[in-house]
C-alpha cells in the first residue's frame, strides 16, 4: 500500500513538473521601450492567436538596455524592442542581443533597415523632416538638411539638444555621407543659425514654429501627425505649419526605425521568432501608421489618411547599421559645434 501511494505521488510531482516546464515555453517575456499603448496592443492579439502569456515590460531604452546588462543569463527576457537604431547598435554591442538565424525573418525586413549581421530588425519608418510656418517660410525656400546651414536661416531654427538620439543619428547619416570634416563644418554652421538655445521634445519645436519662436525645425513626422489629430491646442498649433521632405533631389529624407532583437540570453527563441513574424504582417504594419502615424517598412500597405496627405518621399538607403557605429563620432561633432 505504501509503495502504491508513493507511485502516485511520484507520477503527480512529475505531471507538475511537466506542466510547470510546458507553462514556461509558452510564455514570452519583451522588454519595449516603446510605451504600452504603442506595444501592447499589438502583444495582445499575438498571444491570443497563439494562446500564450506575453509579459511586457516597459522602459526607457537605456534604462532596458542596462537592466539587461545587469541581469546577465538571468534575465527572463526573450525580446528587445525600441526606437532607433542607434540604441538597437548600444544593445549589440553590449553582447545582449543574439544573431537572428531564421532566414525567412531576416528577411521580413528590408536590408537597409537591419542589422547587417542579423542582429536587430526594423519594425516600422521614422522620418526627420522639416516643418516651417505657413506664413513665414515658402516651400520654394527649402531643399536640403545641408541648406539649413544658410546665412537666410540665422535665428529662425529650432531643434532639440544633442542628447537625443534622433539627432545624433541624423549627423551619423551625415557623416556616412560627407565623412567627419564635412559634417564638423555643417554641424558649426547649423548650430549658428539656432533661434535658441535647444529645449524640449520635437512637439516642443512645432509650438515654437506655430507660436514664432522660430520659422523652421527638424522633427520626426509622426510628432507633427499626433498633433494633427490631437487636442484642440495641439490642432491649433499644427494648423500653422506645413511638413517638408527634405534632399528629394539627392539621397532623399533622412529615417529611422524602431525595431526588434531576440535577445542574447533568451528562453524561447521559436516564440520570439514567430512574434516577429507577426509584428511584420500587413495588419500589424498598417498599425503602426494608424497608432503612432510611422510608416511601414514593407510595401503595399494601405496608409493612414494623415500619411496619404502629406504626399509620397524618397527616403535615404543608407544601411541604418551605420547610424550606431557613428554614434560616438556624432556625438563628439556635436559637442564640438557647441550644440548643447
Amino acid at each position: 500500500m505504501k509503495l502504491h501511494i508513493k507511485s502516485i505521488l511520484y507520477i503527480t510531482l512529475c505531471c507538475v513538473i511537466t506542466q510547470h516546464a510546458a507553462a514556461k515555453e509558452e510564455e514570452l517575456n519583451v522588454y519595449s521601450a516603446r510605451k504600452e499603448a504603442y506595444i501592447k496592443p499589438l502583444l495582445d492579439q499575438f498571444a491570443e492567436q497563439h494562446n500564450i502569456q506575453v509579459n511586457l515590460v516597459t522602459s526607457k531604452a537605456d534604462a532596458l538596455i542596462q537592466r539587461l546588462n545587469n541581469e546577465g543569463k538571468n534575465s527572463p527576457a526573450d525580446v528587445f524592442i525600441t526606437t532607433d537604431a542607434g540604441r538597437l547598435h548600444r544593445a549589440k554591442d553590449a553582447d545582449l542581443l543574439q544573431a537572428i538565424t531564421n532566414e525567412s525573418v531576416i528577411q521580413l525586413s528590408p536590408e537597409q533597415y537591419r542589422d547587417p549581421s542579423g542582429y536587430w530588425l526594423g519594425l516600422s519608418v521614422r522620418a526627420r523632416v522639416i516643418v516651417y510656418s505657413n506664413e513665414r517660410v515658402q516651400a520654394s525656400e527649402l531643399s536640403t538638411y545641408e541648406n539649413l546651414t544658410d546665412p537666410k536661416w540665422e535665428n529662425r531654427i529650432c531643434v532639440r539638444s544633442s542628447n537625443n538620439i534622433y539627432n545624433q543619428s541624423l549627423v551619423a547619416s551625415f557623416i556616412a555621407h560627407h565623412g567627419i570634416k564635412a559634417t564638423q563644418q555643417w554641424a558649426n554652421d547649423f548650430v549658428a543659425n539656432f533661434a535658441r538655445k535647444p529645449q524640449g521634445g520635437d512637439r516642443d519645436q512645432i509650438k515654437a514654429v506655430a507660436a514664432g519662436q522660430c520659422d523652421i525645425a527638424v522633427v520626426n513626422s509622426y510628432y507633427l501627425g499626433n498633433m494633427i489629430n490631437g487636442s484642440d491646442e495641439e490642432k491649433a498649433a499644427a494648423s500653422k505649419v506645413k511638413l517638408f521632405w527634405p534632399n528629394q533631389n539627392d539621397r532623399g529624407t533622412h529615417v529611422n526605425i524602431s525595431g526588434i532583437g531576440i535577445t542574447k540570453h533568451a528562453d524561447n527563441i521559436e516564440l520570439a521568432n514567430q512574434l516577429i513574424t507577426f509584428l511584420f504582417t500587413k495588419e500589424s504594419q498598417a498599425w503602426y501608421g494608424d497608432v503612432n502615424l510611422e510608416f511601414p517598412v514593407i510595401n503595399n500597405i494601405k496608409l493612414n489618411q494623415t500619411l496619404e496627405n502629406w504626399g509620397p518621399f524618397k527616403a535615404d538607403t543608407l544601411n541604418l547599421g551605420k547610424l550606431g557605429e557613428l554614434n560616438s563620432i556624432a556625438v563628439q561633432i556635436m559637442d564640438i559645434a557647441k550644440w548643447r
